[in-house]
C-alpha cells in the first residue's frame, strides 16, 4: 500500500521559508517521479515541480524558478520542497504526488501520477 504523508506547511510572512516534506511508503522514490503540485481555493491543482528517477532532472513552474528548490533523500525515502522568498501568492495546499511513469511534457498534469498525499497547507502573509 502506497502512502504519501506531507508535513511542515504553515503560516509565513512574505520573504520568508518553509520546508516541505513528504515521506514515502510502499514506493520507492528513487524509482519514481515525484512531483509537489499546490491547490489554491478556486483555483485548479497546479503542479509545482517534479524530480525524475535516475537523472534527478528537475523541472520547475516558471513562478517558484529560483525560490524553491526539490531533493530527495533516499536514505530516508523521502522528498523535500525547500521554499524561499515565499510571496502572498505561494499560499495553497501543498500535495506531494508520485508516479513510475509521468511524460516529461505533462508533469504539470495530475492526471499523469496515481499516488498522492493528504496535502499540507502553507499561508503566505503580506
Amino acid at each position: 500500500q502506497v502512502q504519501l504523508v506531507e508535513s511542515g506547511g504553515g503560516s509565513v510572512q512574505a520573504g520568508g521559508s518553509l520546508r516541505l516534506s513528504c515521506a514515502a511508503s510502499g514506493v520507492t522514490i528513487s524509482s519514481n517521479y515525484m512531483a509537489w503540485f499546490r491547490q489554491a481555493p478556486g483555483k485548479e491543482r497546479e503542479g509545482v515541480t517534479l524530480i525524475s528517477p535516475i537523472t534527478s532532472r528537475t523541472y520547475y513552474t516558471d513562478s517558484v524558478k529560483g525560490r524553491f528548490t526539490i531533493s530527495p533523500d533516499n536514505a530516508k525515502n523521502t522528498v523535500y520542497l525547500q521554499m524561499n522568498s515565499l510571496k502572498p501568492e505561494d499560499t495553497a495546499l501543498y500535495y506531494c504526488a508520485a508516479d513510475g511513469s509521468v511524460a516529461r511534457g505533462s508533469w504539470g498534469s495530475p492526471s499523469e501520477y496515481n499516488y498522492w498525499g493528504q496535502g499540507t497547507q502553507v499561508t503566505v502573509s503580506s
